[in-house]
């Protein structure tokens, strides 16, 4: 998102006045004035449409009683009544509708029509203090250096959010497939997450309608899930971040719908995924985060492409989006010295063209403003003594990709620098491959 010099905004690890370069990631959210005013009305119940999975939420039916299995339909009258017309949008809607209609959109890409936002009920399940108000209570230290370090409990607590955030995007990642909704991905993602008894973190933070973000070709990031059919050779991102006894794990990777894409995307998706776990091979205790940029710069822009600067990876733990702030250019900024115990974010997004953003009229979508392609990989890292861990990195089921094939830097999977976590890799990389 394009924010004036003078705009203030919380900047995942700090609260100050930024030039327009330096803006948050889902890393980076902007606050939204409104709130979903099912929310509010309705804090026992989870509204969704009929796609969504069985078992895990409660939809509303103004007219009959029933239960099956364990979703529920709540019926607020009784008696049948005849059919309405449609409400009015009232003015706020119209405008809305007006902007969206009226906007000038970089790409091929367009908004679709979104179903009802959902809200966990299960009362066994730990939710994020912005759950239901859309606002984080806990804020990040103030000074950008200052960044905390996990007690052995706490990592603990990290490894098992990461562990549930991977196999919440690998489910989704099962999904993609011609002709398949965003929307119906964010079904799976939300009724994934509840199973493992976690609460999909991006919804409703400050006020984000679903519980992933998917985003498609030209999309940079927060894309919202909606109707719109994913169509063959289209690539993209899965945003994954669950929130699982009071910690959060948050990664994404890229797909591609069908199987087959043009080659340019394909060496995009290469050298995205290579600049990454470059960086990620870079973490070691005792060195600069703001040095993690230039590695990404680099390596992106001798092969012709270029590297978001308007959101960034971010610190992760009890807190969504802390410090330390990872951005993914060259720079000096004074964001602390690596140390084991730190929990953080790598998520750099290259673009084919421009890196300048385009934000839609939903506050939320990001696209690059020339309409060609991008992409972004995730991983949550934690720093040890002998290295550093992806605390998200993929497990027994999970595929191996071209690009991690094909990786210049490090062929079949990542896992981390650590002598435990490069052994693992070798393992799961040679039984993945049988």
């Amino acid at each position: 998102m394009i924010f004036k010099p003078t705009t203030l905004l919380v900047l995942i690890g700090t609260i100050s006045l930024i030039n327009q370069e330096h803006v948050q990631a889902f890393s980076t959210i902007k606050t939204t004035s409104s709130f979903n005013s099912a929310v509010s009305k309705a804090t026992t119940t989870t509204t969704t449409t009929s796609t969504s999975t069985p078992g895990t939420s409660t939809e509303v039916n103004m007219n009959k009683t029933s239960t099956t299995g364990s979703t529920t339909e709540l019926n607020m009258n009784k008696k049948k009544s005849k059919k309405k017309s449609k409400p009015s949008k009232g003015f706020a809607g119209a405008l809305r509708e007006l902007q969206k209609n009226a906007f000038n959109y970089a790409g091929s890409v367009r908004p679709g029509s979104q179903s009802p936002q959902k809200i966990v009920i299960d009362e066994s399940i730990m939710k994020p203090d912005y759950a239901l108000d859309t606002l984080p209570k806990n804020k990040p230290q103030m000074l950008p250096w200052i960044v905390e370090v996990k007690n052995k409990q706490e990592i603990e607590k990290m490894r098992a959010a990461g562990r549930v955030a991977r196999e919440v995007l690998d489910c989704a990642g099962r999904a993609v497939a011609v002709g398949v909704t965003t929307d119906e991905i964010d079904n799976i993602v939300h009724a994934e997450s509840i199973k493992r008894g976690a609460y999909p973190s991006p919804l409703n933070y400050h006020g984000f309608p679903k519980s992933c973000c998917t985003s498609v070709n030209e999309v940079i990031c927060h894309g919202i899930p909606d109707d719109r059919k994913l169509e063959k050779g289209d690539i993209v991102n899965l945003d994954i971040t669950c929130y699982l006894n009071g910690f959060h794990g948050d990664c994404s990777e890229m797909f591609v719908v069908g199987g087959e894409t043009d080659d340019e995307s394909k060496r995009l998706l290469q050298a995205t995924y290579d600049c990454w776990v470059k960086a990620m091979e870079f973490v070691q205790p005792g060195r600069d985060y703001k040095d993690i940029g230039a590695i990404i710069e680099d390596h992106v822009v001798e092969r012709g492409f270029t590297t978001v600067k308007n959101f960034c990876g971010h610190g992760i733990g009890s807190v969504f989006h802390t410090n330390p702030n990872i951005f993914h250019y060259r720079n000096s900024e004074p964001n602390g010295e690596m140390a084991p115990g730190h929990t953080f974010t790598i998520e750099p997004m290259i673009c084919q063209g421009t890196s300048q953003v385009l934000s839609w009229p939903d506050n939320w979508t990001a696209t690059t403003r020339d309409g060609k392609r991008t992409a972004q990989f995730e991983h949550t890292l934690l720093i040890t003594p002998d290295g550093v861990e992806a605390l998200t990195g993929k497990i027994e089921t999970s595929p191996i990709q071209f690009w991690e094939k094909e990786s210049e830097v490090h062929k079949g999977l990542w896992l981390g620098t650590t002598p435990a976590a490069r052994k693992r890799a070798a393992l799961l990389t040679s039984s993945n491959s049988d």
